[in-house]
């Protein structure tokens, strides 16, 4: 396969997500971008028009007050991903559905609805819920311990991607003179029995263009890692130098190749932050004014939600970071202990650390349209990442990266100039999987038909 192109993922925030909290306030974006199809509609078209490959809209099923003002009023992202469908034609559409409170049938079924309707150009972030609180939201007492996270997520995916393959690409022939519909021999039930679902199947859906919907997946956890080498064809993560970026994607695609997976078919898409000026000395000084903006009590507020939403405002700002580490378990457990143990080597006390993690969010992308450009091509170049996902608010600063960063990247060859297929996955370079039962079948000396399934095994690409 011939090398890919920088893969580009437009991330649609609406009002501002995490440390944009006065992204709302620009007169560009309308203070209900977040619920305003029009709004997502026009900014994936934007994208689509600079050859973007994806749209990708994050999701979470548990707020509070002090959440960022994104996540306070959002629409669901299949529902919303749907109608993008019918307004585009060339890009990704990815949405975040939770394995730990989705069943993988309704899952395999919304996303295979909208790998349809958009002719094969559906994405699933897959993510294991970190937010606690969301057990509340669905009955339960308490949210999943971390090992169960995901070892539910793993089996999750793969009965979806079982389910998936439930018919064959030629089981509907259609064929009206000859008064066939449907070829029995080509639909296959499942039959899972394992450790967290029983589904029998099938599912009642065809395969789409593209096989399957691409699988995106986020987590630096051992647990978070060895999931996405496993099941993902992409993975979201985020770098601060090159040699980050260079070692995670070593990491991962030795995961890969240890699981018995092409590492080449794994793409590292983190996530950046983008600050353009006609200078660099002009982005530098956006860059401060953008620091200088940031609201100190908000971001105490947000340190909360890694240790499941603790009230850090109880604590005396210039004491020694508390020690609450334990309070991730049930939460994002990585990014806690990250925090704590960032703290209690560096004598940080609270406010330190609430500094710290507002200065973290400094970005390597500053400067002239030319800089931006020659830093995102030396990462690539270095191998620190396959593609890069743009956070996207204001259409106008978003219009700085596709309209005067982009012609030079695609002068180079870094980034396409026209897209190669009409599906997600053609798009990205990646194979389409083949229907695990025609492959049996093709495999087989006497061209029989795979076994339906078999009880506690999940038939599905590895």
């Amino acid at each position: 396969m011939p090398r890919r192109n920088l893969k580009l993922g437009a991330v649609l925030m609406g009002v501002g997500g995490p440390g944009q909290h006065d992204t709302w306030l620009s007169p560009e974006i309308p203070g209900d971008a977040s619920v305003d199809i029009r709004w997502y509609i026009a900014r994936a078209q934007q994208a689509e028009a600079a050859k973007f490959d994806h749209v990708f809209i994050v999701d979470s099923q548990f707020i509070t007050p002090d959440s960022p003002h994104h996540y306070l009023n959002r629409l669901e992202p299949l529902t919303l991903l749907s109608a993008v469908a019918v307004h585009t034609s060339h890009i990704g559409l990815v949405g975040t559905l939770t394995t730990s409170y989705n069943d993988p049938f309704n899952v395999a079924r919304r996303l295979a609805s909208l790998d349809l309707i958009s002719g094969g150009r559906a994405g699933w972030n897959v993510v294991a819920t970190g937010d606690g609180g969301t057990a509340g939201n669905y009955g339960r007492a308490e949210h999943y311990d971390y090992a169960t996270r995901y070892g539910r997520a793993l089996e999750h995916v793969r009965v979806v991607q079982g389910l998936w393959d439930s018919y064959e690409d030629d089981a509907f022939p259609r064929d009206k003179q000859g008064g066939v519909f449907f070829d029995r021999s080509r639909q296959h039930v499942l039959d899972h029995r394992g450790e967290h679902f029983s589904v029998a199947g099938p599912l009642n859906i065809q395969r789409s263009p593209q096989g399957q919907p691409v699988i995106f997946q986020a987590g630096d956890s051992d647990e978070g890692r060895d999931l996405g080498a496993g099941i993902a064809d992409a993975i979201f993560t985020h770098a601060q130098t090159v040699e980050q970026g260079q070692a995670f994607a070593t990491d991962i695609r030795a995961r890969a190749a240890a699981q018995g997976r092409d590492p080449e078919n794994v793409l590292i898409v983190p996530g950046i932050s983008l600050i353009i000026g006609d200078t660099d000395e002009q982005a530098r000084e956006k860059e401060r004014q953008s620091l200088a903006g940031k609201d100190f009590h908000r971001a105490l507020k947000e340190l909360g939600r890694p240790f499941g939403w603790h009230d850090f405002t109880q604590y005396d700002l210039d004491a020694p970071f508390p020690e609450v580490g334990h309070l991730g378990a049930l939460s994002f457990k990585t990014q806690a202990e990250q925090i704590t143990r960032l703290a209690r080597e560096n004598g940080f006390t609270l406010r330190q650390t609430v500094q710290h993690s507002l200065e973290s969010r400094r970005s390597p992308f500053v400067g002239s349209a030319l800089t931006v450009a020659n830093e995102i091509q030396r990462w690539y170049e270095a191998g620190a990442f396959d593609g890069i996902n743009v956070t996207v608010t204001v259409p106008s600063e978003f219009a700085l990266f596709t309209d005067r960063v982009l012609p030079i990247l695609r002068e180079r060859g870094v980034v396409r100039r026209e897209y190669e297929a009409t599906t997600l996955r053609g798009n990205l370079g990646l194979p389409i999987p083949e229907n695990v039962h025609t492959a049996a079948r093709r495999l087989s000396p006497a061209g029989q038909p795979s076994p339906a399934g078999q009880p506690g095994l999940v038939r599905g690409r590895a």
